[in-house]
């Protein structure tokens, strides 16, 4: 028990330490946030997911995602109900998160003058761009406020794909939509779009839990975005979730072309396979090993483990 209340002390400590002296939270605070993540980490100490993992992401379902992360405990990882730019158009990448709320004059001064006294430049909506990286998806809690709360126009979308070569997912929303229509690859998620600028609203922190929705988002989450909704994937499962994708794509690219030969039929490919079958696909797999859309080196890891 008193383990327990040194435990709370320490991160109520940490907490208010950061709550008193920066917007934006330390490395060490977002390495508390995500300390489940083991390996390599941003600057910011967000979880630095590989590219290669990000690119593979992007043949996920939404489904898929949210079967793995659902079986290890997490069921407030989902939004959906967006307005988007494009219908096809995924969002792929690391959160950079962000918490606006409503203004309080007096405080929203105070925190201005301290981010531009620690080089922040600009208005407070422009931070989190100057902080993006490659990868990056800026996801912001505007908390659901369409007009007066357009949290950036096109001048903003194009410094963000410029950076991040992403899009953004807002709870909150946007204008120029024409103008970012034009940005070849960006796309947004948005609760709406409207004519009016920003007004009334602060930046309360940078990199810190937010929520989107009914989605508890992290720093360092991975967005997967389509147009079911917007699944935030923790850092420490993506890998888990991209293996299982592929083997299920694999699964079901082998069962539907040995359907239309007529090899098996609907029962057998559709309940636990026997051994010759999955004999069949293994061999399926080392005949098209060069062809298959998931990437060579992680097939040959399938062939050698054959422990799925």
């Amino acid at each position: 028990m008193i383990t327990r209340y040194i435990a709370l002390f320490l991160f109520l400590s940490s907490v208010a330490g950061m709550s008193a002296h920066a917007q934006v939270a330390t490395p060490d605070d977002v390495m508390f946030y995500t300390a489940e993540w083991e390996g390599e980490r941003s600057e910011d100490g967000r979880p630095m997911v590989s590219a290669d993992l990000l690119e593979r992401m992007k043949r996920v379902s939404i489904e898929e995602a949210w079967g793995v992360i659902r079986r290890h405990g997490y069921h407030s990882k989902f939004a959906g109900e967006w307005k988007m730019i494009h219908q096809d158009v995924p969002i792929v990448g690391r959160a950079l998160t962000v918490q606006y709320l409503p203004n309080s004059p007096e405080l929203a001064q105070r925190m201005l003058e301290q981010g531009h006294a620690e080089g922040r430049i600009g208005a407070m909506n422009s931070w989190p761009i100057d902080m993006l990286q490659q990868g990056d998806v800026y996801v912001a809690d505007g908390f659901g406020k369409i007009s007066w709360g357009t949290l950036i126009g096109d001048n903003l979308g194009n410094s963000i794909f410029a950076k991040s070569g992403n899009g953004v997912v807002f709870d909150g929303s946007l204008r120029d939509l024409e103008g970012l229509s034009k940005i070849e690859g960006f796309n947004a998620f948005v609760r709406g779009w409207d004519p009016t600028y920003i007004q009334e609203m602060m930046v309360n922190g940078i990199n810190t839990p937010i929520k989107i929705g009914e989605a508890v988002v992290l720093p360092g989450d991975v967005v997967l975005a389509k147009r079911e909704g917007v699944i935030f994937i923790p850092a420490h499962l993506v890998e888990e979730v991209v293996e299982t994708a592929e083997i299920v794509a694999l699964r079901d690219m082998f069962g539907h072309q040995r359907l239309r030969e007529g090899t098996y039929t609907p029962g057998q490919i559709d309940a636990q396979w026997s051994n010759e079958i999955r004999e069949d696909f293994f061999g399926w797999l080392e005949a098209n090993i060069d062809t298959l859309p998931v990437p060579r080196s992680r097939i040959q890891q399938i062939l050698t483990d054959r422990n799925w």
